[in-house]
């Protein structure tokens, strides 16, 4: 595996900038190790939901993981808000770093990520495959 440090700026797109990362990358698997910062906005998608949900305010990330791919990301987000309560759900679009997002991204070149409809659930899932030997 291949750890990289990545640092987002107050403004940015959370997970917008994670997928346009990603793509940037030679490798075409990836996972989120660690991260934590702030969100002044955050659109989760809660369970069962179709929707996003924003929430406003200012918001910690107390946990972020998931899966990178070339074309797409599965990201789960908790975050806790100023006065302490904490909710979680799928990472959207539109969820914007307030101060910080301080990641550590794991590379996974022995592997490949995409995603592709699967029937089943209705949801483009995560299908996995090794990567050939240079």
């Amino acid at each position: 595996m291949k750890v990289v440090p990545l640092r987002l700026q107050p403004g940015a797109d959370l997970r917008q900038a994670l997928e346009a990362w990603m793509d940037e990358q030679q490798e075409q698997a990836g996972c989120v190790i660690s991260a934590v910062g702030s969100l002044s906005l955050a659109h989760l998608r809660l369970a069962g939901a179709a929707q996003a949900t924003a929430i406003h305010g200012e918001l910690e990330i107390l946990s972020l993981s998931g899966t990178l791919s070339p074309d797409g990301a599965h990201l789960h987000i908790a975050i806790a808000d100023s006065s302490g309560a904490v909710i979680g759900g799928h990472l959207c679009a539109g969820s914007l770093v307030r101060t910080t997002a301080e990641l550590v991204i794991g590379l996974l070149p022995d592997w490949s990520f995409h995603r592709e409809l699967d029937p089943a659930t209705g949801c483009a899932e995560l299908q996995i495959t090794p990567q050939a030997p240079d």
